[in-house]
Formats: structure tokens, C-alpha cells, sequence
């Protein structure tokens, strides 16, 4: 397969694709076809992948640093893959796994992650504002510092979580498990929390005004 052609963006059509460890750094792949392909560890880094086709992508280890990643990732498996400073905003991410990614510097403002994997992630001041949480694995994630208000979180896990300063105000958090999460000084202004458990969750600090329970 030519490579050179492939990052010029002059073939829009590879679902299915076998490119693992393929060097495809800063390439032009907007609007791509890489549905199903498998990319165990692909270097995309700078890569513009906005409007591109993943879903159900093996993307398993690959290098994503700087991407434009504004693309639909439905159901792809994104293991240890590395997303320092990608852009994610508006991406489906519904039913990903990204269970070991890195996300440091990460943009998924407004998101579709329900059902996603994020479990035990480091998301330390993750942008989530506004983004679609519904039902996502987050047990032991590192969410201290995170922005995830106006996010909808209804039915997430979140046991074992550290909310530490996490800006979650105006959030829906309704039943949402929150046991022995960590939430101190944790911003829940306007928060909707009808429903969560918050058994053994560490609540000192943590701004209450408006909640509704």
C-alpha cells in the first residue's frame, strides 16, 4: 500500500486497513475511511483526522499526541494508546475503551462517551465540559482538577474516583456511584445528584449550593 499517498490524504477509502506501526505523523486524513482498520500502534501524531471514519478501529497502543481526533471513534479500542493534548471535542467516543490511554492535555468538550471504558485513567484536568458521560466506566480514574461541568454523568461508575477540585457544577450526576470517591473541595454547584451513592465518598469542602438530591 502506498504510504506517502495515504498521508497526502489521496486515499479516502481504507476500512479495513492493516497499517500497524505505520508512520503516519502529520498527515492530511480528514473525512478518511479507516473503519474497522487495525492501527496497533500507529504513530499519528499532528495528525488531522477531523471527519474521519474509526469506529471499531484497533488503535491499540498507537501515538495520537496533537491530533485532530474531531471524528467519530465509535466502539474503537484505544488501550495504552497515547492522546496527550488531542483534540476531541464533539468526537463519539460512545463504547470506546480507553482503559491506560493517556489523555493529559486532552479536549473532549462536549463528547459522546457513554459507555465508554475510562477505568483507572489518568484524567487529571481533563476539558469535559458539556460532554456526554452517560453510563461510563470511570472506577479509579484520576479526575482531580478535571472541568466536567454541564457534563452528563447519569448512571456513570465512579467508585474509588479522585474528584479532587473537579469542577462537576451544573453537572447530572444522577445515579451516579460515587462510593468511597474522593470529592474534596469538588465544585456541585447547581449539580443534579437525585439518586447517586455517595457511600463512604469524601464530601469535605466540597460546594453543595443548589444540589438537587
Amino acid at each position: 500500500m502506498e504510504i506517502e499517498a495515504i498521508r497526502a490524504g489521496k486515499i479516502k477509502q481504507l476500512s479495513g486497513a492493516n497499517l500497524d506501526d505505520e508512520d503516519l505523523s502529520a498527515s492530511q486524513l480528514e473525512r478518511v475511511n479507516l473503519a474497522g482498520a487495525s492501527l496497533v500502534g500507529t504513530n499519528f501524531e499532528r495528525a488531522n483526522l477531523n471527519g474521519a471514519r474509526l469506529d471499531g478501529a484497533n488503535l491499540i497502543s498507537a501515538r495520537l499526541v496533537s491530533a485532530d481526533l474531531r471524528s467519530n471513534l465509535l466502539g474503537a479500542n484505544l488501550m495504552q494508546a497515547d492522546l496527550t493534548g488531542a483534540d476531541l471535542r464533539g468526537s463519539n467516543l460512545r463504547g470506546a475503551n480507553l482503559m491506560g490511554a493517556k489523555l493529559t492535555q486532552a479536549s473532549l468538550a462536549g463528547a459522546f462517551l457513554s459507555g465508554a471504558n475510562l477505568m483507572g485513567v489518568n484524567l487529571q484536568g481533563v476539558d469535559f465540559r458539556g460532554a456526554d458521560l452517560r453510563g461510563a466506566n470511570l472506577n479509579s480514574a484520576n479526575l482531580q482538577g478535571a472541568d466536567l461541568s454541564q457534563a452528563n454523568l447519569q448512571g456513570a461508575t465512579l467508585s474509588e474516583a479522585n474528584l479532587e477540585e473537579a469542577d462537576l457544577r451544573g453537572a447530572n450526576l444522577a445515579g451516579v456511584i460515587l462510593t468511597g470517591a474522593n470529592l474534596l473541595c469538588a465544585e456541585l454547584e447547581q449539580a443534579n445528584l437525585e439518586g447517586a451513592n455517595l457511600d463512604r465518598a469524601c464530601v469535605v469542602g466540597t460546594s453543595l449550593e443548589g444540589i438537587a438530591e
